[in-house]
C-alpha cells in the first residue's frame, strides 16, 4: 500500500472516530468538548494541517485537499449531531408541554342584559302599550327643574328628604346644578315642550293630552340594603282635561299586573306628602299568592299634579288636571326577581348576574 492510500485510510479512520465521539455526546456541552478534540486549536485536524509544512509542494496540494475533505466530513457529522440534540430537546419540551387537542376550546361566554335593564325595558314596553311616550333628560340638572319648579323652593324642609350631590356651576339664571334626585324634572321639561309643539292646539283649547314616562338614573346620599347613592326611577305623568285618581289607580294596577305577570294582586293608596302633588299618596301592592302573599309592599309615590306645577309647565291648572307617580325601577326589579339586597345589582358578580340571562 502506497503512502497516499495509507494517509487516506488514516483520515477515514479519523472521520469515523470523530463521528463516533460526536454520537456519544449526550449534551451540547459534551459535543463541544468532542469538537475541541478534533477541530480545536490543539485538535487532530489542526495538527494535520500544521504537518503540511514538512511536505513538498506537490505533496501539500494532495495532502491538504484530503485533509479538507476529512475536515468537511467531521464538520458535517458535528452539525448533524447538534441538530439531533436540538431535536431531542425540542421533543422533550413538547412532551412536557403537551396539549390535549381533543379537549373543547375555551369559548367566550355569552352575556345578557342586566336585571335592571330587563326591568327598564319591560316598563317601557308596558306603558308604551298604554299610549305613554318615553322621555329622557339630563342627569346633571338645574336646581330649578329638580326642586323649585316642582314646588320645592330653597330652604323648603322637604329638600332634606332628597339630599344630593351638587356641581360647582350654575345655569344662566344663577340656579346651581346638581345630580338629579328623581326623574320628576322631566314633568316640567316634557310638558313645556309639548305645549310649545302644540301651541296652536293649546290656543284653540284642544291640545293633546300629556302622557309620558321618564325612566333614568338618579342620585341621593343613601347607601344600605334597600338604597343606593345611584338608583333608577321611572316618572309617570298624565295631564288632560278630565284625568282623575281613578285613572291613576287603573293605570298603575294594570301596569303592576303586567309587570309581575299576575292578576292575583291588589293596590291601595296611602296618604302621604310630596311638594309637587296635592293630594299625594304612596302606592302599595299586595300579592295574593306566592312567597310575598299577604304583605303590603310600597312601590311608588303618586298624587294629583299640584296647580303651581301645572302653571310652571305653562298650562292652566283650571283646565288641565292629572296625576304623576314616581317608582323605583330597582325596587320593582327586586320584587320581580326575588332579590333582597339592592347592592347585589351593582357589585358586578357574574355568578349573580348570570341568573338573569
Amino acid at each position: 500500500m502506497n503512502a497516499t492510500a495509507s494517509d487516506t485510510l488514516d483520515l477515514d479512520a479519523l472521520v469515523q472516530q470523530a463521528a463516533e465521539s460526536f454520537g456519544q455526546a449526550a449534551t451540547p456541552a459534551d459535543l463541544e468538548n468532542a469538537k475541541a478534540r478534533f477541530l480545536g486549536k490543539s485538535g487532530h485536524v489542526t495538527a494535520l494541517m500544521k504537518g503540511l509544512a514538512q511536505l513538498s509542494v506537490d505533496e501539500k496540494k494532495t495532502r491538504g485537499a484530503a485533509i479538507n475533505v476529512a475536515k468537511q466530513a467531521i464538520e458535517a457529522a458535528l452539525t448533524a449531531r447538534r441538530q439531533a440534540l436540538a431535536d431531542a430537546d425540542l421533543e422533550r419540551q413538547l412532551q412536557a408541554e403537551a396539549l390535549d387537542v381533543t379537549l373543547p376550546g375555551r369559548q367566550r361566554g355569552q352575556g345578557g342584559l342586566h336585571p335592571i335593564s330587563l326591568a327598564w325595558e319591560r316598563i317601557e314596553q308596558i306603558f308604551g302599550s298604554m299610549g305613554f311616550d318615553v322621555a329622557d333628560g339630563p342627569e346633571i340638572e338645574s336646581d330649578w327643574f329638580n326642586f323649585t319648579a316642582l314646588g320645592n323652593p330653597p330652604n323648603h324642609p322637604a329638600r332634606s328628604m332628597q339630599d344630593t350631590f351638587y356641581v360647582d356651576m350654575s345655569d344662566d339664571e344663577g340656579h346651581p346644578y346638581c345630580l338629579r334626585t328623581h326623574t320628576s324634572p322631566m314633568q316640567i321639561r316634557y310638558a313645556t315642550a309639548h305645549a310649545r309643539k302644540h301651541a296652536a292646539a293649546l290656543a284653540r283649547g284642544d291640545m293633546p293630552e300629556v302622557r309620558v314616562i321618564a325612566p333614568g338614573r338618579t342620585y341621593r346620599v343613601d347607601n344600605d340594603a334597600t338604597h343606593s347613592p345611584m338608583f333608577h326611577q321611572v316618572e309617570g305623568l298624565w295631564l288632560g282635561e278630565n284625568v282623575s285618581f281613578k285613572d291613576l289607580k287603573v293605570t298603575y294596577l294594570n301596569f303592576c299586573k303586567a309587570f309581575f305577570e299576575t292578576d292575583d294582586l291588589i293596590l291601595r293608596f296611602r296618604p302621604s306628602y310630596f311638594p309637587f302633588t296635592e293630594p299625594s299618596a304612596e302606592i302599595d301592592i299586595q300579592f295574593q299568592t306566592g312567597p310575598l302573599a299577604g304583605h303590603w309592599l310600597e312601590v311608588s309615590g303618586s298624587g294629583q299634579v299640584h296647580p303651581q306645577v301645572v302653571r310652571n309647565m305653562g298650562l292652566d291648572p283650571e283646565k288641565y288636571i292629572g296625576f304623576a307617580f314616581g317608582s323605583g325601577i330597582d325596587r320593582l326589579a327586586m320584587l320581580r326577581y326575588g332579590v333582597n339586597d339592592l347592592r347585589l345589582f351593582f357589585e358586578g358578580d357574574v355568578r349573580f348576574l348570570g341568573q338573569f340571562r
